[in-house]
């Protein structure tokens, strides 16, 4: 895989991989940054969050699980100090839907979190990485 990161102005950037879906990154004014894209840390989050999400609702679909939707939240905390990585990470799915069981839900997280998603294999060699879930029958 090949991404290609091109400088804007600054500390804004924009990067493309061989989806060819351009991607905005940006830092906070007070480093030249013109705030107008995601920060690389974020984004880290971000793609960790897909990763796992994307995997989980596989998983539930090829189980038939009456999945109605899905919200996934990172949490990260990182290193006071330079370089400031990410210590801890807690993965939290939010489950939409009636008639799920929850076997199925964790059968399909540690499915993800121990067997597919190579960014939550990646990172649990430098941090911890927890996750947690709720159920609940529709957003509110």
């Amino acid at each position: 895989m090949k991404v290609t990161i091109k400088q804007i102005q600054g500390l804004t950037f924009v990067g493309k991989g061989e989806s060819n879906h351009w991607v905005s990154i940006d830092g906070p004014k007070q480093f030249n940054g013109s705030e107008a894209g995601s920060r690389p840390m974020e984004l880290l989050l971000v793609s960790l969050g897909s990763c796992t999400a994307s995997d989980v609702a596989s998983i539930l679909q090829k189980k038939r699980v009456p999945l109605d939707s899905m919200d996934v939240i990172v949490t990260g905390e990182r290193k006071e100090t330079h370089p400031k990585v990410y210590t801890k990470i807690n993965i939290e799915y939010v489950f939409y839907g009636k008639n799920m069981e929850t076997k199925d839900l964790e059968r399909a997280i540690d499915l993800s979190q121990n067997k597919y998603c190579p960014i939550s294999a990646m990172l649990k060699e430098s941090c911890e990485i927890t996750h947690s879930y709720q159920l609940k029958e529709k957003k509110e």
